[in-house]
């Protein structure tokens, strides 16, 4: 680190936890860039309402670029290895339409590093899912929902398909019982409900929505009583449920399912699992050896170095969804990757300040403490579950846990320009009908 300049922070990754750092790190004390293949960041929870015409897309993502931040550099681009001892990032352009620049590689140099270049969607080497299947990580995804689905009404509505063929081509199969599915699930039924059946009323009643998922029951994460009632809830509006059910391999038609067979389908959402990006096997970190592969990290965030026995590489942190606390391991979820962004945030911003004289040096002496939240899903008809707050609550369920999901996942969304623009869409949609009905 020189002195004659601000140290040099990188962020790899513009998630949730890479852009909450950018919004937010003191440019003032640090020359900050950003090096991701995306120039937004998506906002996950309002992507489900986005795709159904609940408020236009542009209001589920964020750039990482602004006005106000234009001491931001970001670069587009992907990490290809990181030489720690010589602090320096080796990066590629990542335009897909542009292979060749690919091979233009450079080099990035840090004082300080972040790395949260979040996961990928896991296949779990099902044959033909990568070429099939949507997954729901960003608005592109989102878009491409909603012109399917329209696709496919507009198919099945041509003279010339019978109501067998129809049925067909209106099968949503949706692979994943999480909250991600299971929400998505919710919001495509309410669409289907509400709007199609005024729209393409000859066809509307041929749509369906199963959703398979490899556990024996959806959202595992809440306790029996409010997993038991969002299965119930969702059967009686008609919607499959299939539980303890393998996926053996897909086509661009149907699904082959173990005991089953061939099961026809208009569209695929694979809305289940994560695995890392190649990045985490590259470079010289200590990963979880269970399940997802993951950085390990202290309580301070700050990245384990394999080669020095209890050693960490200097001034290199790591967090979102591709890092884990060794000893105390948090879910993958936007709430640990904002909590974790904002603990790096505030002992950063503490650090300059020492570095100044202007404070003591308290940076990084605390450790990292998770705050756990209650869980919130919904599952429909103006239905919701919210687990309890402890072992003794049960939690809720009905309207008054959808009105918490609803105002919860508006306020995800960090802008105050975009938090009114999607509140007046939700007022319009009452008085006018939903946006994808002029679509």
């Amino acid at each position: 680190m020189t002195t004659s300049s601000k140290p040099r922070l990188v962020v790899i990754g513009s998630g949730w936890a890479g852009f909450y750092l950018a919004e937010n790190i003191d440019l003032n004390a640090y020359s900050v860039t950003v090096i991701s293949p995306r120039r937004t960041s998506a906002y996950t929870p309002l992507l489900a309402s986005a795709a159904v015409g609940l408020f236009n897309f542009y209001l589920a993502e964020e750039p990482v670029r602004s006005k106000s931040r234009c001491a931001l550099r970001f670069i587009k681009a992907n990490v290809l290895d990181i030489n720690f001892p010589t602090k320096t990032c080796r990066c590629a352009p990542a335009f897909d339409e542009d292979p060749q620049l690919a091979q233009d590689e450079f080099d990035v140099d840090y004082d300080y590093l972040v790395i949260a270049p979040g996961c990928q969607p896991n296949t779990f080497g099902t044959p033909g899912v990568a070429e099939h299947a949507i997954f729901i990580k960003n608005v592109s995804d989102a878009m491409k929902v909603r012109k399917t689905m329209f696709d496919l009404l507009e198919k099945a509505s041509l003279p010339n398909v019978s109501a067998a063929r129809a049925k067909e081509l209106l099968h949503i199969a949706i692979v994943g019982g999480g909250p991600t599915g299971i929400e998505l699930t919710a919001e495509l039924d309410d669409l289907c409900q509400d709007e199609l059946r005024h729209i393409y009323p000859q066809v509307a009643e041929h749509v369906s929505i199963s959703i398979y998922d490899v556990a024996p029951h959806i959202l595992s994460a809440y306790d029996n009583k409010l997993h038991e009632y969002a299965t119930s809830q969702l059967q009686k509006r008609h919607i499959d449920i299939a539980p303890n059910t393998r996926i053996e391999k897909v086509d661009g038609q149907a699904l082959y399912i173990k005991d089953k067979g061939r099961v026809p389908y208009g569209m695929l959402i694979w809305a289940t699992g994560n695995k890392n990006v190649a990045l985490l096997e590259r470079i010289d970190v200590k990963l979880s050896e269970k399940g997802l592969k993951r950085i390990l990290t202290d309580d301070r965030l700050r990245v384990f170095n394999p080669g020095k026995e209890g050693g960490v590489h200097d001034g290199v942190f790591a967090l979102g969804d591709a890092a884990d606390i060794e000893g105390a391991s948090l879910p993958t979820t936007a709430e640990v990757a904002v909590q974790k962004a904002e603990y790096l945030v505030r002992n950063f911003n503490e650090l300059a300040k020492s570095s100044d004289g202007a404070g003591t040096v308290s940076a990084f002496t605390q450790p990292f403490k998770y705050s756990q939240k209650q869980l919130v899903s919904y599952i429909g008809a103006h239905d919701g579950v919210i687990a309890g707050k402890g072992p003794n609550s049960e939690g809720w369920t009905g309207r008054s846990a959808w009105l918490a999901w609803r105002s919860g996942s508006l306020m995800w969304n960090r802008n105050w320009r975009s938090r009114v623009m999607i509140a007046l869409t939700w007022i319009l949609n009452r008085v006018f009908g939903k946006e994808i009905a002029r679509m």
